[in-house]
């Protein structure tokens, strides 16, 4: 009798996950930024950095006795788009960044541009060559080119680990952690302290349910990626989902953490950024962790989501083994283990 009884009394911590499951199948918002929201970001990102050719430079040459000549110098070079204007002109359209370069009406030339903007050197370089070539220099020799556009050389291909990292992070500590505040404030957390339901019984019904989220989630960004943008995964597909899945784990402790203490989604929602936006800023979504200065360094490499970019980048791209990403995959989970134990000493339930 005890045990029909016990098996009809389901425990609290499958009981709590499948509420949990339901809540977020039942909720068209999570649905959507769930699944759908990545995928349509990777189809504009996939857009915007489509490979195409490079659009002709812009440069602006200040007419005077020399203007014609260069400009006749400069027309055929099919990487600038030269255009005779005023001085005056030709000023305001480099401050309004409408031309990258300025080439003036001295002689010799002189050539007004920002030295920061990789664009204004490339100009450089192209004017100099041109107007020189038209001086009477003759080059040396004519060197040979090889493009590379082969898949996991693009901007695209180096795009989408980062966006996935960036959905696992967000959905990891957005998900729980409004689902606990939103529970908190409701009194429903209040209620659950009379019941046979233990800290680690809630904890760990959050980190399930969203793992039950976690392949198809990844799953369809990576479907996408790969038929529509031609983003390869040279890697075990195996290790690629390891890699997902203790990156989701990670960020799900860091979301229970942040809302172990909140009582207003204001208030959750502040820490949350403060935890989320510098891995926004430095963990290499959209560009890489190397541009930031050495002495960063050090900061920057210990942010969860670089670990997890960078690990997923290595399988997608490199087609890299569980040896080189054993000191990444440690980080992660040193970050989503000690998170959840203080997650568990620091929670309360009202």
């Amino acid at each position: 009798m005890a045990e029909r009884a016990g098996d009809r009394i389901r425990r609290p911590l499958t009981e709590l996950t499948l509420t949990r499951v339901r809540e977020l199948v039942r909720e068209p918002e999570a649905v959507f930024w769930v699944f759908i929201f990545p995928i349509l970001l990777a189809a504009i990102l996939g857009l915007a950095f489509r490979s195409r050719p490079p659009e002709a430079l812009p440069v602006a040459v200040v007419a005077g006795p020399h203007g014609g000549s260069r400009l006749a110098a400069l027309s055929p070079q099919a990487d600038l788009k030269p255009r005779l204007l005023g001085e005056a002109e030709a000023r305001q359209a480099l401050a309004r960044g409408q031309v990258v370069l300025v080439v003036s009406a001295d002689d010799p030339p002189i050539y007004t541009y920002d030295p920061t903007q990789a664009e204004s050197r490339a100009a450089r370089l192209a004017v100099d060559a041109a107007l020189q070539r038209a001086a009477g220099r003759a080059d040396a020799f004519t060197a040979g080119h090889a493009e590379l556009t082969e898949p996991g050389t693009r901007y695209v291909d180096f795009l989408v680990p980062g966006l996935l990292g960036m959905n696992l992070m967000g959905t990891g500590m957005w998900g729980i952690g409004f689902s606990l505040v939103v529970a908190r404030q409701g009194n429903l957390l209040k209620r659950l302290v009379a019941s046979p339901v233990r800290r680690s019984h809630l904890l760990g019904a959050q980190l399930f349910s969203r793992l039950i989220f976690l392949v198809p989630e990844a799953g369809a960004l990576l479907l996408f990626a790969w038929l529509a943008l031609g983003v390869p995964v040279r890697g075990s597909l195996l290790l690629l989902i390891g890699v997902s899945l203790l990156g989701a784990l990670a960020f799900c402790g860091l979301g229970l953490l942040t809302a172990a203490r909140p009582r207003t989604i204001e208030g959750a929602s502040g820490i949350m950024n403060l935890v989320m936006v510098p891995m926004w800023i430095f963990s290499g979504i959209f560009f890489s962790t190397e541009r930031f200065p050495a002495a960063m360094q050090p900061f920057v490499q210990a942010l969860p989501l670089t670990a997890l970019n960078d690990s997923l980048r290595a399988v997608m791209l490199e087609g890299a083994g569980l040896a080189p990403l054993l000191p990444e995959l440690a980080l992660l989970a040193a970050w989503g283990g000690l998170s959840f134990v203080v997650a568990l000493k620091v929670f309360r339930w009202q």
